[in-house]
């Protein structure tokens, strides 16, 4: 069977294209991008639509096998592609972890099952989280594992993180590194005014960048590349942007609530506005904004982090870290970003698919004839208030929830399948 999208504006950074076309799709692949394609099985009116490279989210969470009361992966799929997301690569800290290729498998077993999107899940890089023991990375990698992260437990342990970065690069691959020096990370949301008012203990900055720092000395001193994840502080953007220049083998992510939002939200949202690292400063945004813009930022990801409403219920100090990302990425990149004049469609492209594909290494990231059909389709235009009846993931954790927004997904196709439509 054949698709044909009808006059979409294609945006493909690769090519530089930002033009009304005709895209045909038959067997899962594009077969032909032109101004005029005239017949196919179903035809998808884009008029007035942009049409995407699919986006790839390179960190999320979708908390199964373990934690299946606050999201499954069918409804972590079913949340990614309402996002407009055909790639997610979620994070090792399940129970039991993906430290072997048996839960590994379970996982992409599971995801292949549910048939929505493609889900490329990081292996950890210790054996339980633990930073005892490093994983068996040669077998983690032919088992399926797409990279390798503690994620929320760094390897704190200096010699076997560098241990681990070379065991990594030497198979193709990175160490994508939750960066926080537990030794000075204890506390609720930013150090600072709010965190006082609020009379909880404050996070301070220092957690991120002392740890960033470590990383990307030990990568610049043995020419390995390393990943620094969700980066939050003015800091942690300059000391990678100077790394960068230097020519070292540096990449980094960020997520929206980082440009989005200050450490300020937290009087309106409350715990849906705590995560880790937290909200910060002004200057932080501002300067999260510069690097996503001058490209030291390499991608846009969600940190999608569903905790159910008793959980969140435990109040600042006690409730858990984290938000739900999947449904709102693209419309908080579009307000908050290109609305403003601060990056284009062009850069959007970059950040949230052709960048990240190209980290991950993996044949996705663009529109081109013989390409995978992996494709986003949005409304750039439609403006909205997000609603927690709207929401599709298991967990309703977002500080989204109320806020006008613009740009809505209109359909999501992966493998040349339509796998959501809006209503």
């Amino acid at each position: 069977m054949s698709i044909l999208l009808k006059n979409g504006t294609v945006l493909d950074y690769a090519s530089n294209t930002k033009e009304i076309l005709d895209v045909l799709i038959e067997k899962g692949k594009i077969v032909k991008i032109d101004k005029e394609i005239p017949v196919a099985d179903e035809i998808i009116d884009c008029t007035g639509l942009f049409i995407m490279p699919g986006m790839v989210d390179m960190h999320c969470h979708l908390r199964e096998p373990g934690g299946e009361h606050k999201e499954t992966i069918e409804t972590g799929c079913h949340s990614a592609v309402k996002g407009g997301f055909t790639t997610i690569c979620p994070m090792p800290n399940t129970k039991p972890t993906p430290d072997s290729a048996i839960v590994l498998e379970k996982i992409m077993n599971e995801a292949k099952r549910v048939g929505l999107c493609n889900v490329l899940p990081f292996s950890s890089v210790t054996k339980g989280e633990k930073g005892e023991e490093l994983v068996d990375f040669k077998a983690q990698k032919a088992a399926g594992a797409i990279a390798f992260s503690d994620d929320g437990m760094p390897v704190e342990n200096a010699r076997m993180i560098r241990e681990a970065m070379f065991k990594a690069n030497e198979i193709g691959s990175f160490i994508s590194e939750h960066c926080e020096e537990k030794s000075v990370s204890k506390g609720a949301i930013n150090a600072g005014k709010i965190a006082e008012k609020l009379g909880v203990e404050g996070v301070l900055p220092e957690a991120e960048e002392i740890m960033a720092a470590r990383d990307i000395t030990i990568a610049e001193t043995n020419n390995l590349h390393t990943h620094i994840c969700h980066i939050s502080t003015k800091t942690s953007v300059s000391m990678i942007r100077d790394a960068k220049k230097r020519g070292v083998k540096v990449t980094c992510e960020t997520c929206p609530h980082y440009y989005s939002f200050t450490v300020e939200e937290v009087l309106t949202s409350g715990v849906n506005a705590k995560m880790n690292p937290p909200l910060r400063e002004e200057k932080d945004k501002e300067e999260i904004i510069k690097g996503l813009k001058d490209g030291t930022i390499d991608a846009i990801i969600t940190d999608h982090a569903p905790h159910t409403e008793e959980e969140k219920a435990k109040g600042l100090s006690s409730a858990p870290n984290g938000i739900i990302g999947f449904e709102t990425a693209l419309a908080a990149t579009i307000t908050n970003l290109i609305k403003p004049g601060y990056i284009d469609y062009m850069d959007m492209v970059r950040l949230m698919s052709y960048t990240p594909a190209k980290i991950l290494g993996i044949d996705r990231g663009e529109i081109k004839e013989g390409k995978i059909a992996d494709l986003t389709i949005f409304d750039p235009n439609k403006e909205y208030v997000y609603t927690k009846e709207s929401i599709v993931s298991k967990s309703k954790n977002t500080p989204w929830i109320g806020k006008k927004l613009t740009g809505e997904v209109a359909y999501t196709i992966c493998d040349g399948k339509v796998v959501y439509k809006r209503s």
